[in-house]
């Protein structure tokens, strides 16, 4: 039977899906190396696909629908970003080899589709799990549809008139910052006493103002408790005890911050992590224990509404992406210098591929179905795959080159990245499909073209930003620019990789960002059980260990959003804000990487620049324009509240 059929799984709707992919990839890759958080693409996917193919006859919620599944892969597939960039991070490589990203994106995300296709009746079907984003993608799929049945649908033409205004506003302030006239960062460095000191800084970012929005309040009261503890405390007191070498007061601050601060971070980060993975591990195991009863494996039996891709094709894809990443091993480690052990350490990578992969698909299918899955804490698995890869490395290939078994561990690491995130996001799309009566086999298809649409361009993308901008840590890469991106999750991965294989850790900081996530953990823990507003580690942990440049954006975003949601209470009027929000992310960030591109064509700094760096109006200007259209963007949102 033809999948492209039904009026679901057709032609145009996949071709939308692709487009829009591409597009979210990228700017979710951006993103990603700048924050180190994605942001969900389904819910803008979903209102764009029924502004556009609602102009066509036959368009219907089931095609909507597709269009979203596809494009949700772009949140999925870009978190890979999270762990690749860690190999030029720690030297191995100086760019990103394009088929080998391609085929190793490809290979995870594959098995991360498959892997939850025997979970979905457990986990999707007859389960009580509240999955929050598809719950709010069907409702949106639902009001469009109702709309164009009675012969209009202003839901969809707001909806995509607010990802254009968010769209609009971020490109026109990144413009403006291209070309000079405004600055895209301020800070300053003070002394507190005689010895001690400490900085600010402050990016004037749409990007990251809409992430805040995004992500809710309890994620920016978090951030801001690592904000202080990070610049109010750690800073100053390890300045104090620091020997000042007679650098600049910017200089020596930040070298205390970048070298000592941020492994406290790092440590409150694992230690929220492993936390936010053990609280989960219960629940997990109760659902695993219902699939596994419902003992409904037959795959590809039943009416459309519950029938999954046969057991054949599932078969066939699972051992064909799995020769694929294994081939990927071998051939890696071989060019890391490891031939005599390369065969071995590919052979040992099946079993953890399908092993481990099965669990952290299940782990993360599941955290997705109770907390969503921008919020599921996917960094935690990223932690926990890294360090068990390397153990096993350094307990199996002890003798091997430390550098190499580095490189191995994060390779290994990425495609099972790729499968969890992948993971993290199909079940999701799985509820949104099932509420609005859609086919599972014509979604797990969709799913599984998203993958392949979105590996392609993320080699692309990385390989424009490593040699435009470049990333902290990365001292082999010949950048055009001296503003690295941050990219956290990859600095923090690599970093533990280096210390498990080789010793490479400031454990003393380690230690004392546990000792400190382990206080966050227990007040976010009495904040639950009180019913007070909750304080989640993870978020605290980033306060501290990204730089506050990044950061303090964020948690104003989330102020903003927070007073926002109170005025408007109806669902309608706050989905319409996270479009917006959405919209600011997209623009700035697809900005950023044409930006690039252009950098790396002109072989310049600032290819745009009309005027010098030191352009005396270069702040006020600035900070007027995000001020100004702040006010224009949600002056509007309130005003449509009204309507």
């Amino acid at each position: 039977m033809n999948p492209f059929d039904g009026k679901e799984l057709t032609w145009r709707g996949v071709g939308l899906g692709v487009v829009l992919t591409l597009a979210f990839t990228a700017a979710n890759v951006y993103l990603g190396l700048k924050l180190g958080i994605t942001f969900a693409t389904s819910l803008p996917a979903a209102v764009i696909s029924m502004a556009l193919l609602g102009l066509f006859p036959g368009s219907n919620i089931r095609e909507n629908n597709i269009v979203q599944t596809v494009c949700s892969s772009a949140g999925a597939m870009a978190s890979i970003i999270f762990v690749l960039p860690g190999l030029v991070i720690v030297g191995f490589w100086t760019g990103f080899p394009f088929w080998t990203c391609v085929l190793l994106a490809i290979s995870g995300g594959v098995l991360g589709v498959l892997f939850t296709v025997p979970l979905r009746r457990g986990l999707v079907t007859h389960s009580d799990l509240p999955y929050p984003e598809g719950l709010a993608g069907a409702e949106v799929l639902l009001a469009g549809s109702e709309a164009r049945e009675a012969g209009a649908n202003p839901e969809a033409r707001e909806g995509l008139m607010a990802i254009v205004r968010g769209t609009m506003a971020s490109a026109t302030l990144s413009i403006i910052t291209a070309v000079r006239l405004a600055i895209d960062e301020a800070s300053g460095f003070v002394k507190l006493g005689a010895t001690s000191a400490t900085g600010f800084s402050a990016s004037f970012s749409f990007a990251l103002l809409g992430a805040g929005h995004l992500v809710g309040i309890s994620v920016g009261v978090a951030m801001a408790l690592g904000i202080a503890i990070a610049w109010l405390g750690a800073v100053p007191l390890i300045t104090a005890a620091t020997p000042d070498q007679g650098a600049a007061l910017a200089d020596f601050v930040t070298t205390v911050w970048r070298t000592q601060v941020r492994f406290i971070g790092a440590g409150a980060m694992s230690v929220a992590a492993i936390w936010s993975l053990a609280r989960t591990i219960g629940p997990i195991l109760a659902g695993l224990k219902y699939v596994l009863a419902e003992r409904k494996l037959t795959l590809g039996e039943g009416d459309q509404t519950d029938r999954d891709i046969s057991f054949n094709w599932m078969v066939g894809l699972t051992v064909a992406a799995t020769v694929l990443s294994t081939v990927l091993v071998w051939q890696f480690a071989s060019d890391a210098g490891l031939g005599g052990s390369a065969l071995a350490i590919a052979g040992l990578s099946i079993p953890i591929m399908l092993i481990f992969g099965f669990i952290v698909a299940a782990i993360c299918g599941y955290m997705a179905g109770l907390i969503g899955s921008s919020n599921s804490p996917i960094s935690g698995v990223g932690i926990l795959a890294v360090t068990g890869c390397s153990v096993i490395l350094v307990v199996f290939f002890s003798g091997e080159p430390a550098k190499a078994l580095v490189g191995v561990a994060l390779f290994i690491t990425a495609i099972l990245f790729a499968a969890a995130c992948s993971s993290n996001d199909n079940l999701q799309d799985l509820k949104t499909g099932q509420l609005v009566g859609s086919s599972p086999r014509r979604q797990q298809i969709a799913l599984l073209i998203g993958v392949v649409a979105s590996s392609l361009v993320i080699p692309v993308v990385l390989n424009l930003l490593a040699q435009a901008y470049g990333f902290a840590g990365a001292a082999n890469l010949n950048t055009i620019t001296e503003h690295p991106l941050a990219a956290p999750q990859a600095n923090l991965i690599s970093a533990l990789a280096q210390g498990v294989i080789g010793g490479q850790l400031n454990w003393a900081r380690i230690e004392q960002g546990a000792m400190i996530g382990v206080a966050i953990v227990i007040l976010d823990e009495i904040c639950r059980w009180r019913g007070w507003l909750r304080v989640p580690p993870l978020a605290a942990g980033f306060g501290i260990y990204l730089p506050m440049s990044v950061t303090l954006l964020v948690v104003v975003g989330t102020v903003i959003g927070w007073l926002y949601n109170r005025h408007v209470k109806t669902e309608r009027a706050k989905r319409l804000g996270v479009l917006v929000a959405s919209g600011m992310i997209v623009g700035e960030s697809l900005f950023g990487v044409m930006n690039a591109g252009l950098i790396v064509a002109a072989n310049r700094d600032a290819p745009l620049a009309v005027v010098a760096s030191d352009f005396a109006y270069r702040t006020p200007i600035g900070l007027a324009l995000l001020i100004g259209m702040m006010v224009w963007l949600y002056g509007w949102l309130l005003g449509r509240s009204k309507a």
